[in-house]
């Protein structure tokens, strides 16, 4: 077994993590394109959820691990592809924050969509917009 592990057999986020780093160092790839190379390459036995990589895509931004181009890739910083060990943070309970910022990596996700199923997208509209509603619904009854 390599030092990456056999990701689909974990269920920590740093199995995750080590597999988005492998991917990334053969090639840029969107959200969708990581998660659909994950599933590729475990037989159909794993993939990830846009709740799990978008938010560590956004991780590894920040901490300077990839970064994100403007065509809506993420590739390895230049000074990762000579490192073979990164450590993983510990996370901790559930929040709301850590709740929004899972939604916003959804919404992410079907930004990714959006450019390679037109049609998939337009069947989802209806669906988007109740869960838009509900999102502000949320916000205006904070704000009272």
């Amino acid at each position: 077994m390599s030092v990456w592990g056999a990701p689909w057999a974990s269920r920590k986020r740093r199995g995750l993590r080590a597999w988005v780093i492998l991917i990334l160092s053969r090639n840029p790839r969107t959200g969708a394109e990581i998660m659909d190379d994950m599933e590729r390459m475990s037989a159909g036995r794993w993939r990830p959820s846009p709740g799990s990589v978008y938010p560590l895509l956004e991780e590894l931004t920040q901490e300077g691990v990839t970064r994100k181009r403007e065509d809506g890739r993420y590739e390895l910083a230049q000074n990762m592809h000579e490192h073979s060990h990164w450590t993983f943070p510990v996370t901790g309970p559930r929040s709301p924050d850590e709740a929004v910022r899972d939604i916003g990596a959804l919404v992410s996700y079907l930004e990714d969509l959006r450019r390679s199923d037109r049609d998939g997208f337009v069947h989802a509209r209806d669906a988007m917009r109740q869960v838009s509603e509900r999102l502000q619904h949320l916000i205006q009854e904070e704000a009272r």
